[in-house]
């Protein structure tokens, strides 16, 4: 009975796996397609165990849009022998010193990040560039992130250290589920694949409106505090948007690139 139960276990453990990898694969293939993405720069995780030591994250060197279920990285945060593995950028296994520093460090210290994803998008970029890079609320979407953004006013180059994982972790306090990292890029936590992808979208979109306005020269029209934070509640409250939204990813890609599931 223990060894049957045990199997049942392992069984379902490695479907959950295998899923997670489905779902991060269509979200490096999509943003790609949004020209999200930058040469084979930029990285995405997600946590496979239950203290968020041990996570699936992109091989070194491999474009977004090449990306398939496989050949995620399954790491341990607690493996020091990880990074190692980066001094011999030809194994398959060796991963991205900066997305080491900063993935494993946010997964090991953040229990609500089982998906980070950290990008420099063209728009959120440009708004982390700014002298003032506030989302100011102007629109449902810019309003969806309403006392949810912190902002990384510490850049001092590259992530390569732990040290660097560790500050950047401990900006994503209260609530925050988006960090804006001033003259770098953005960075997003989710609870699932489904979750981080949608909001890393909605957040470059939300960048493009606000810089968009500005383009025009006119005023904001800001809406106020309280009505802000009634539509960032609605947003939260909406339902399964980002599940539906990346189930229709994984749809699309199933009749156009199905090799994204290998």
């Amino acid at each position: 009975m223990a060894t049957t139960h045990a199997s049942t276990a392992a069984a379902a453990l490695a479907a959950e796996h295998r899923a997670a990898r489905i779902d991060l694969a269509a979200a490096f293939r999509w943003f790609a397609r949004l020209n999200m993405h930058e040469s084979v720069a930029n990285h995405l995780s997600v946590a496979v165990s239950a203290d968020g030591a041990k996570f699936l994250i992109n091989p070194r060197g491999r474009h977004f849009a090449r990306m398939s279920a496989g050949d995620l990285l399954l790491l341990d945060a607690n493996d020091p022998a990880a990074l190692n593995r980066s001094d011999a950028p030809d194994r398959s296994d060796a991963p991205d010193p900066t997305a080491w520093h900063l993935h494993a460090r946010l997964h090991s210290r953040i229990p609500a990040a089982r998906c980070v994803m950290h990008l420099h998008p063209k728009y959120a970029t440009a708004l982390a560039c700014l002298q003032d890079p506030t989302m100011y609320p102007i629109d449902m979407n810019t309003m969806r992130f309403f006392g949810r953004v912190a902002l990384d006013d510490g850049f001092s180059g590259m992530a390569l250290s732990d040290g660097e994982g560790d500050r950047v972790a401990g900006l994503m306090s209260g609530g925050k589920s988006v960090l804006l990292m001033a003259n770098h890029g953005v960075l997003v936590i989710g609870a699932t694949v489904a979750a981080a992808f949608d909001e890393m979208y909605y957040f470059e979109r939300a960048a493009e409106t606000l810089l968009t306005c500005y383009a025009a020269g006119m005023p904001l029209r800001i809406v106020s505090g309280e009505l802000a934070a009634l539509t960032e509640r609605q947003w939260r409250d909406y339902g399964q948007l980002a599940i539906d939204h990346l189930d229709n990813i994984k749809a699309i890609l199933d009749a156009e690139e199905p090799a994204y599931r290998r």
